[in-house]
């Protein structure tokens, strides 16, 4: 619960100091504002921004790179996760159970802040995990996402067929939460 407040107070510092009055600023690629500090976000189809190229070290393959333009037409959920983090722990079956539930739909996990990628590994394998990740350990990957709140951990981006940023959650999701949005996003036209 403090981590989620800290999470919480931190949006509110970045939605302070934000130039956009809406959830983006304009512009052709995505820029992260969380406007009056919601962790709950959703862009209606004028709002959606191209999400960056997101591209990195596959996880559980070494010397693989994995990217979300492996994934085109598809609606993509992109859920930032680390081992060390409890909540990530609890939200895991979750992903993977929507993954099962909708497979139209690809999740993706971006692992960051795990220094040794065997016990990352170690963590998907015990759990069963078989939606791909990138392994992210110095946050690079995640810093191409332009002012979006690193230290909010776990958080999930849903992205439309078009790889545009369609909704964020800036707190632990479950299945439940994210299949409404993700059908939703199905019933769309490319």
């Amino acid at each position: 619960m403090k981590r989620l407040v800290i999470g919480a107070v931190a949006v509110l510092a970045l939605a302070g100091c934000s130039a956009g009055k809406d959830a983006v600023v304009q512009g052709s690629s995505f820029s992260f504002v969380s406007p009056g500090g919601k962790v709950d976000i959703t862009y209606d189809t004028a709002q959606r921004q191209t999400a960056p190229v997101l591209a990195g070290d596959d996880l559980m393959h070494e010397g693989k790179q994995l990217s979300l333009a492996d994934f085109p037409g598809k609606v993509v959920v992109l859920n930032l996760w680390g081992q060390w983090c409890g909540p990530c722990r609890t939200e895991v079956p979750e992903l993977e159970s929507l993954a099962r539930q909708a497979p139209g739909i690809q999740v993706v996990g971006i692992d960051v802040r795990d220094p040794a990628r065997e016990v990352a590994q170690d963590f998907v394998r015990d759990r069963q995990l078989t939606y791909p990740s990138i392994y992210d350990p110095d946050g690079r990957v995640l810093l191409k996402l332009s002012g979006y709140p690193r230290n909010i951990i776990p958080s999930t981006i849903v992205l439309d067929k078009q790889h545009r940023v369609a909704a964020v959650f800036l707190r632990p999701v479950l299945a439940q939460d994210l299949l409404p949005v993700t059908q939703r996003l199905e019933a769309e036209a490319a």
